[in-house]
C-alpha cells in the first residue's frame, strides 16, 4: 500500500511550516499569493488530496454552505447563484445546491442534510409555506440562515431582495405615463412575500392615478414562458380589452409576447408588455422587453457576505435589505392602441 501523503511531506519539500501548508490549501489570505500557489501546485503534482473532513474536526468548520432555491432553471436565480459562488470562492467555501420546487418537505430534507454534513450555513429562497420555526430550528442547531428573494414572517434572520412593490410601481407608472388606463397584471401569487408586494405595487400605482382595477384584470400564477404563453388567450379575451400587461417576471412577459404574436397581434404596438428582473434575454427578445432590473447580483453578493460575516464572528443583526430596482425602457411598450 502506498504511503499516505501528509502535510509535513509538502512542508519539508518546500521548506515551510505545516501550518502554512494547511492555510494555503484552505486558500487563506494569510499566506502570500505566490507561496499559496506554489504549495497548491506541489500538492497537485504529488497527488495530495485535502482532507476536508479532518480539517473540519480541527476547526469546527466544514467549508460547506447550503443554497436552496425554488427553480434553478429560472435565469433570475442563476444570476444570484453566480454572485453567491463568486463571494464564497474568495473565502474558500464550497456550496451545495438544491431546488425545492416550492415543496416544503424537500426543503426540510435538504436543510437536514446540510446539518448532517456539518454545513457552516445556508442561503435560501424559502419555499411557499415555510414557517419561522423551520428557520429557528436550523439556527438553534448551529446553522446560520440568510434569506434571498423572499422573506418569512417572524424569521429573525437577514433578508436580501429587491423592493418589489417599488419596482412593479415603476413598470405600472411607465404604462400610465404612456396613456394606458386599462392595465392587467399577469402572474404571481399571494402565497409569497414577493407576490404580495408586487401586486400591492401595481394596485398602489393604479389607485394613485385614479384608475379602476378590476378583479378579472389580475391573472395570477404564470412565472414561466409557457405559463405566460398560455395566459395570453385569457388576457386577450377580457371583455374590457386591457391595452397593457404588467407581467410577474421576464419569462412570463416573453411567453405573453409570443402568445400575443400567435394571435396575430404585435407586442409593443397593439399591446404593451412589461417584464421584471431584466434578464439577459430581455434585451435581445423581439421586441426588446421593457422591464425592471431587480439587482440579482447585489442580492447574491450581499447575502453571501452576510453569511460569511456571521461565520467570521462579526456581530451581525437580522435586517431586511431591499435593493432599489430600476426601469429599463425598450420596444415592448408604446402608447395605447384600441383593438
Amino acid at each position: 500500500m502506498a504511503q499516505k501523503i501528509k502535510l509535513s511531506t509538502i512542508a519539508d519539500a518546500l521548506k515551510v511550516s505545516t501550518a502554512t501548508v494547511s492555510l494555503a490549501l484552505r486558500d487563506s489570505p494569510l499566506v502570500a499569493d505566490q507561496t499559496r500557489e506554489k504549495i497548491k501546485e506541489h500538492a497537485r503534482a504529488i497527488g495530495y488530496i485535502y482532507n476536508r473532513r479532518a480539517a473540519s474536526l480541527r476547526t469546527s468548520r466544514s467549508g460547506i454552505v447550503g443554497v436552496v432555491v425554488h427553480d434553478i432553471m429560472n435565469p433570475f436565480f442563476a444570476e444570484i447563484l453566480r454572485a453567491i459562488e463568486g463571494e464564497l470562492d474568495r473565502s474558500g467555501q464550497t456550496f451545495i445546491l438544491s431546488n425545492h420546487y416550492d415543496q416544503l418537505d424537500k426543503q426540510r430534507t435538504f436543510i437536514d442534510t446540510v446539518l448532517q454534513l456539518g454545513g457552516d450555513g445556508v442561503i435560501m429562497s424559502p419555499a411557499i409555506g415555510t414557517p419561522a420555526e423551520d428557520i429557528r430550528m436550523a439556527e438553534d442547531n448551529g446553522l446560520p440562515v440568510v434569506l434571498i428573494a423572499r422573506s418569512v414572517k417572524d424569521a429573525n434572520v437577514p433578508v436580501f431582495r429587491g423592493d418589489d412593490a417599488y419596482g412593479i410601481g415603476l413598470a405600472t407608472n411607465h404604462l400610465i405615463s404612456l396613456g394606458h388606463t386599462r392595465i392587467a397584471m399577469i402572474g404571481g401569487t399571494d402565497q409569497t412575500s414577493t407576490g404580495r408586494d408586487r401586486y400591492e405595487g401595481y394596485l398602489h400605482a393604479m389607485q394613485k392615478a385614479g384608475l379602476e382595477v378590476k378583479p378579472e384584470w389580475r391573472i395570477p400564477g404564470p412565472r414561466t414562458k409557457q405559463a405566460g404563453f398560455d395566459a395570453a388567450p385569457q388576457f386577450l379575451a377580457l371583455k374590457d380589452h386591457p391595452t397593457a400587461a404588467v407581467c410577474w417576471n421576464d419569462l412570463a412577459a416573453i411567453g405573453m409576447m409570443n402568445g400575443i404574436a400567435r394571435a396575430g397581434l404585435v407586442a409593443g404596438v397593439d399591446i404593451s408588455v412589461t417584464g421584471y428582473d431584466d434578464l439577459e434575454e430581455a434585451a435581445i427578445a423581439t421586441p426588446a422587453l421593457t422591464t425592471v432590473w431587480n439587482g440579482q447580483r447585489e442580492v447574491g453578493q450581499r447575502a453571501a457576505r452576510a453569511l460569511l460575516d456571521q461565520l467570521n464572528g462579526a456581530d451581525t443583526h437580522a435586517r431586511q435589505e431591499l435593493i432599489k430596482p430600476e426601469l429599463r425602457i425598450r420596444q415592448s411598450t408604446s402608447k395605447p392602441k384600441e383593438r
